[in-house]
C-alpha cells in the first residue's frame, strides 16, 4: 500500500498544472523518479478508452508564458551550469518536494562497516566472536567486494611485506606484538625455525661429526706436537741437565780423591777402570776435572771426568813415567764438557796434572784442529803431527769436533816443564 501525498500547490497558491508539474504522479506517468523526462507528453488521466483513437495533439506550449524557457538567474548555486533545455512540463525553478514516504517497516539496525585507516574504503564487518570481539583480519581479506578493495589489498600487502609477512612470518592477528618486538625467532624479518625432521636431524648430526680425514689430520698434528715437545725436552736434557749432573759427579769424585790422598789411602801404581787417580787443572779455562782410568763413556766420560788411555792398543804412559805420552780424552759438549774451550789454548799456557804426591806442570806446545777418529798416531810416545821429534814426557788432550758432533777429533799437545812434589807446595801456575 502506498501512502497518500498532499496536493502540491504552485507558487501562486492554486493547483499545479499537470503539464508543468516536475514530479508527475506515479500513476499518471508510470515512473516514480523525479528526474525522469518523458519523451512524449503523458496521457491525461486513465479514464479514456484505450481502444478509441487518441485525440488530435494540441500544442502544450501555447499555455506557457513567453519567458518560460528563459535562463534562470545565475547565482552562486548555478555558477558554471548550462540551463536545462527541458521538454514539456519543465519548470526552471521548481520548489523542492518531499520524497515519497515508504511504508513503515520493522527497525533493524545495520552494523556500521569499519573503515580502513589508509584507504578509507569500507570493509564488510566480519562475524562476531564470543565475548563481543570482532574479527580483525587484514583488510586485504575482506574488501574484495567493496569500493576501493583492490587498492586496500595492495596497501595491506605492502604493509605485510614491511612487517615480514612475505618472508615467512605469516598472517597474525591485529594487536599481537610484532615479531621484531617479541624477541622470538624471525624478529628481524627471519621466519621462526621449524622443527627438524628425523632425516634432517640425522644429517645435521653426521655433519657435526668430524670426517676420517679430519681425525687423521688431527692425529698427525698431535703426533708432531708430541714429537716436538719430546725433542725439546731431550735437547734440554742434553745441553743443560747432563752438564749439571756430570759436574756434580765430577766435583764429588775430585773431593773424594783429595780426601783419600790426605788420609793416605791412595798409592801410586795401577788403577782399576773408572777409578780416579789424578786431577787435571787448566787455569786459563778455569777447568778442574778428575782423571779416571779408561775412556769408557758411561763410567768415565759421561760422568764429567777425563779418561786416561790406559787399555789395549791405546794404552799410554802415566805422568810419573820417565818417558812417554800421557793421553787424556774428554767431552767437548754435554756431560760436563770439560774440554769445550781447549781450542782457545795458545803455546806456553800451563796445564797441571795433580797426583797424590806430585804436581806435573806442562806447557801447551801445538794444536791439531781436526783429524779423523781413526788417527791413533796422535797418542804415540812421540805423537805424529805434534812437532816433537824425539822421546820425551808429553801430554795429549783429545776431544770431538765440530761442536755438538763427533765427526772428527781435535788434538792439543803439551810438554812437561816441571815436576814438583806436594811437599813443596803448589806450583806457580796454580798459585797465580
Amino acid at each position: 500500500m502506498t501512502a497518500l501525498r498532499p496536493e502540491r500547490e504552485s507558487a501562486a497558491g492554486g493547483p499545479v498544472d499537470p503539464l508543468t508539474d516536475p514530479l508527475p504522479d506515479v500513476l499518471a506517468g508510470g515512473h516514480s523518479s523525479p528526474w525522469f523526462r518523458a519523451e512524449q507528453p503523458p496521457q491525461q488521466g486513465l479514464g479514456h478508452d484505450l481502444a478509441a483513437p487518441p485525440p488530435p495533439p494540441s500544442d502544450p506550449y501555447a499555455q506557457l508564458p513567453a519567458d518560460a524557457y528563459a535562463a534562470p538567474p545565475r547565482d552562486d548555486a548555478y555558477a558554471g551550469h548550462v540551463p536545462y533545455d527541458g521538454g514539456p512540463g519543465w519548470n526552471p525553478s521548481p520548489e523542492p518536494q518531499p520524497a515519497p514516504e515508504a511504508a513503515e517497516e520493522p527497525y533493524s539496525p545495520v552494523p556500521e562497516a569499519p573503515r580502513d585507516d589508509e584507504t578509507m574504503a569500507l570493509r564488510a564487518a566480519g562475524p562476531a566472536h564470543r565475548g563481543g570481539e570482532r574479527d580483525e583480519t587484514p583488510p586485504a581479506a575482506t574488501t574484495s567486494g567493496a569500493e576501493g578493495g583492490r587498492a586496500a589489498r595492495r596497501k595491506a600487502a605492502r604493509r605485510n611485506a614491511r612487517q615480514g609477512g612475505r618472508r615467512g612470518t605469516g598472517r597474525r592477528r591485529a594487536g599481537a606484538p610484532a615479531p621484531e618486538a617479541s624477541g622470538t625467532p624471525g624478529g628481524d624479518g627471519e621466519p621462526p625455525e621449524r622443527p627438524r625432521t628425523r632425516v634432517e636431524a640425522r644429517r645435521a648430526e653426521r655433519a657435526r661429526k668430524p670426517s676420517a680425514a679430519t681425525i687423521a689430520s688431527r692425529a698427525v698434528g698431535e703426533l708432531f706436537i708430541t714429537i716436538g715437545v719430546l725433542m725439546l725436552l731431550f735437547v734440554t736434557y742434553q745441553l743443560w741437565w747432563t752438564n749439571v749432573r756430570a759436574q756434580q759427579q765430577a766435583d764429588g769424585a775430585a773431593h773424594n780423591l783429595q780426601q783419600d790422598w790426605e788420609q793416605g789411602k791412595r798409592k801410586p801404581g795401577a788403577f782399576q777402570a773408572g777409578q780416579g787417580f789424578a786431577i787435571l787443572h787448566i787455569p786459563k779455562l778455569d777447568v778442574v776435572v778428575p782423571v779416571a782410568s779408561g775412556i769408557d763413556k758411561q763410567r768415565v766420560l759421561d760422568r764429567g771426568m777425563a779418561g786416561h788411555y790406559a787399555e789395549g792398543a791405546l794404552k799410554t804412559a802415566l805422568p810419573s813415567a820417565k818417558e812417554g805420552n800421557f793421553a787424556v780424552a774428554g767431552h767437548r759438549n754435554t756431560h760436563g764438557e770439560p774440554f769445550r774451550y781447549i781450542n782457545r789454548l795458545t803455546p806456553g799456557d800451563p796445564i797441571v796434572v795433580e797426583t797424590q804426591d806430585t804436581y806435573y806442570v806442562y806447557e801447551m806446545a801445538s794444536i791439531l784442529p781436526q783429524t779423523p777418529p781413526s788417527n791413533t798416531a796422535v797418542i804415540d810416545p812421540v805423537p805424529a803431527g805434534s812437532g816433537f821429534t824425539e822421546p820425551g814426557r808429553y801430554l795429549t788432550l783429545t776431544t770431538c769436533t765440530p761442536e755438538f758432533t763427533s765427526t772428527y777429533r781435535m788434538i792439543v799437545w803439551g810438554k812437561m816443564v816441571e815436576e814438583r812434589p806436594r811437599s813443596k807446595g803448589k806450583p806457580d801456575a796454580l798459585v797465580d
